[in-house]
């Protein structure tokens, strides 16, 4: 067999196993469940004095966040490429002041069968963790979505060459409940042009 094709049959291999692989994670207990417990401790949270980013009035009549069903096709695992130049950005804030992020890579990836690509941020101020920041608007913004887009954290490693980009874990910034707050705007390299059904709603008190 000639090496080309004999490349082209295991890469097609390798997919058929990878899409099975992930429909076996993609079950009650593995995601399903540990998702919903996750956004079920959020609620919990939103109602307490302590965390919660609603002003007392609307925090205790605060009943749940809003959630598209969970979408496999929506979990992707996306290639990194570090940047060479790791250049500082002062993202806006919705206030208009400015906060510092570091443009650490760019994560490629294909959805609706379209190739996408997003950069990858770390934050340089407050608490430090082991993950990426990734802000990013897409079509159902400002229709079943926040009109100011949502965000990503991203668990990542050191050296990793791939990452996990789950948007069936999306989630609105504070300012989506309370103008008070002063948010992130999704920079225009993260403004993908289709429509991401999965993760967090539009959160309307009334």
């Amino acid at each position: 067999m000639q090496r080309p094709l004999r490349l082209i049959i295991l890469a097609g291999v390798a997919l058929v196993l990878l899409y099975f692989f992930k429909d076996a994670f993609f079950n009650e207990e593995n995601y399903l469940k540990p998702l919903q417990k996750e956004r079920e401790d959020k609620d919990l949270s939103f109602r307490g004095q302590a965390n919660s980013p609603f002003v007392d009035e609307d925090r205790r009549s605060f009943k749940n966040l809003l959630y598209y069903e969970p979408n496999v096709e929506y979990q992707v695992q996306a290639q990194v490429e570090q940047l060479a130049n790791q250049d500082t950005l002062l993202m806006t804030l919705t206030s208009g002041s400015y906060e510092p992020y570091l443009r650490y890579g760019i994560a490629t990836f294909e959805l609706d069968g379209q190739p996408q690509r997003l950069t990858l941020y770390k934050k340089l101020s407050g608490e430090k963790k082991e993950q990426l920041f990734v802000p990013f608007t897409d079509k159902t913004n400002g229709f079943e979505t926040y009109g100011g887009g949502r965000y990503l954290d991203v668990p990542y490693e050191e050296g990793d060459q791939t990452v996990t980009l789950d948007f069936n874990r999306a989630y609105n910034p504070y300012c989506a409940y309370n103008a008070e707050y002063a948010c992130p705007v999704p920079p225009k390299d993260n403004r993908l042009d289709i429509a991401i059904p999965a993760g967090e709603k539009t959160y309307d008190k009334h």
